[in-house]
């Protein structure tokens, strides 16, 4: 199994796609997961005015760099909002933007609305990912869907766990419609990690690896919570996975914003470009340690 990660790794620190891929690559990683929010937050890269030159320094930094591109993430908006015509737009962007790069599948969470029946919600979700879809066929990308975080609201029906995750996708029933299954959200569960991914089974083409306490979506780096690595391996040895273990390590340190206020002085607000940069030298052999104890590292 390979190692991968996400350009949003250094989102805080670089103000370009290609100078986080820089900082990854130096710290091991040959292959990436392209964040798309980034672009999507900052309103440049692939949602600039020149999406085909944005494409072009991609390509030219990776091929430099000795990268691939073997995921990639959409952004975060609301997927079944009534008013959903523009983000369905920003959501095919990132499909077409694949295509191009040779991105094999795209990250896109299903949506929620208060006071909708699960049956509801289906159907709505079903009715937002059919335009993905025709794009990924026409371009040859997967489509992915993630099991969230736990959900606290009593209103709000969403995907928060595997047997619901699996009823979507077969409900929506499209050979590019497949799943990521985010180890950190099902650390929110009771159900063992293991028993998870055996249930979705073949259905799992991609990962996101992070850790939390287990009361809330804190994106840690393993050992730093509850997640049990040991019950995630032995899931994805059983259903003979191939794809890649792709970290979403968000908060190896906090954001700035997240931190008390002292207006007086802000040099230590955030943690300094080479904490960072070391931190993820060091979740590369967080990673290669816990692929190496089941003897499924791969370069």
């Amino acid at each position: 199994m390979k190692l991968a990660t996400t350009t949003g790794d250094f989102s805080a620190y670089t103000s370009s796609q290609t100078e986080a891929m820089k900082y990854i690559n130096q710290a091991g990683f040959k292959y990436l997961d392209y964040n798309f929010g980034v672009d999507y937050n900052r309103r440049d890269g692939v949602y600039s005015d020149d999406f085909k030159g944005h494409i072009k320094k991609i390509k030219e930094a990776a091929s430099e760099l000795g990268v691939k591109f073997v995921q990639s993430h959409s952004p975060m908006g609301k997927p079944i909002a009534a008013d959903n015509e523009q983000f369905i737009k920003d959501t095919l962007i990132c499909v077409e933007a694949c295509g191009e790069l040779g991105i094999p599948s795209v990250v896109v969470h299903s949506g929620y609305e208060s006071g909708l029946t699960k049956e509801e919600a289906f159907e709505r979700n079903r009715v937002f990912f059919t335009p993905l879809l025709e794009a990924g066929e026409r371009c040859n990308v997967n489509i992915l869907v993630e099991n969230f975080n736990k959900m606290s609201k009593p209103d709000v029906y969403w995907i928060d766990n595997a047997p619901d995750l699996l009823a979507l996708i077969e409900y929506v029933d499209h050979p590019r419609f497949h799943a990521v299954w985010d180890a950190g959200h099902g650390n929110m569960q009771d159900m063992p990690q293991d028993e998870a991914l055996r249930l979705l089974g073949h259905h799992v083409e991609a990962l996101h690896i992070q850790d939390n306490m287990g009361d809330r979506d804190s994106h840690m780096t393993p050992f730093l919570g509850t997640l049990n690595l040991d019950s995630v391996m032995h899931g994805l040895i059983d259903i003979d996975y191939k794809g890649y273990f792709t970290f979403e390590v968000g908060n190896i340190f906090l954001p700035a914003n997240k931190r008390r206020e002292y207006s007086q002085d802000t040099r230590l607000a955030r943690a300094p470009l080479d904490l960072k940069i070391a931190s993820e030298h060091f979740l590369y052999e967080i990673g290669k340690s816990v692929l190496s104890a089941y003897d499924c590292f791969e370069e």
